[in-house]
């Protein structure tokens, strides 16, 4: 059995839940690591930040652990600890902004901001760096060398890396089964999104992730990047109809991933 590790999205996540497999129930051969950033994950812990003993502003237990850990710096700790034989990365999660604060740097997430926390002393002064700015690029160009030195010096050398490629999808398939462009995108409430100017930096991105880190696998589906009204999660330009997630496991399996679905 194969003990896989995501550093990514749902996008991912989906695959063991959405590919057409039969749900066998809840898979700890899996972890899952989301709403993060490259250059989050190799900054300091915030200074002064205290979670909450419950998960505050309605956030749902795992949705909250991630965001302490990405707070907390803890991911990469858990990430080696797991001992995984493959780690999927992938990019969808990188159109958050970062927000600089005390000398460290953390993901601006839509968990961060129903939490709360932004009111407390620690983040109270964070200041914005935009994903599409040119400083935030370096930052993440800058913290792929560090994720390339660390693979090697940690035991995240033995696994098996792969990329899962993916874009913002521009259309989606309507309940008839028609296609149609999908309407304006809000990566935050009130924050409308580029779609071409992110999907150009996610191939920046990945780019520069293959030049970089070396022995990366990559699996993609461009023919199935359609967004699905019908999607369980509801309609994102990251929910993708059901063929995509059946065919990247199809190409994941081909990598040696084994796994039991997702209940």
């Amino acid at each position: 059995m194969s003990r896989v590790a995501i550093v990514g999205s749902c996008i991912t996540r989906d695959v063991w839940r959405l590919s057409g497999r039969r749900v066998t129930g809840p898979a700890p051969d899996l972890l899952y690591i989301q709403r993060t950033s490259l250059p989050s994950l190799f900054a300091a812990p915030l200074p002064g930040f205290r979670p909450a003993a419950a998960p505050p502003g309605g956030l749902k237990p795992l949705p909250h652990n991630a965001l302490v850990a990405d707070l907390q710096k803890t991911t990469l700790a858990s990430l080696v600890a797991f001992r995984p034989t493959h780690v999927i990365f992938d990019f969808i999660d990188e159109r958050y902004d970062l927000l600089s604060a005390r000398g460290t740097l953390v993901t601006d997430t839509w968990e961060l901001e129903c939490s709360g926390y932004r009111s407390q002393p620690a983040l109270r002064a964070a200041r914005p760096i935009r994903r599409l700015s040119a400083a935030c690029e370096q930052l993440w160009l800058e913290s792929v060398r560090e994720l390339s030195a660390f693979v090697q010096a940690t035991p995240l050398a033995q696994a098996r890396l792969i990329l899962h490629s993916a874009r913002w999808a521009t259309h989606r398939r309507l309940a008839d089964g028609r296609e149609a462009p999908i309407a304006q995108i809000e990566i935050l409430p009130g924050h409308p999104a580029d779609v071409a100017a992110h999907n150009a930096l996610l191939g920046r991105y990945e780019a520069a992730f293959m030049a970089l880190v070396p022995n990366v696998h990559r699996v993609e589906a461009p023919d199935f990047r359609l967004a699905d009204d019908a999607h369980d999660w509801g309609l994102s330009p990251f929910h993708y109809v059901s063929g995509y997630y059946a065919e990247i496991w199809r190409q994941l399996s081909e990598l040696g991933v084994r796994g039991r679905a997702l209940a």
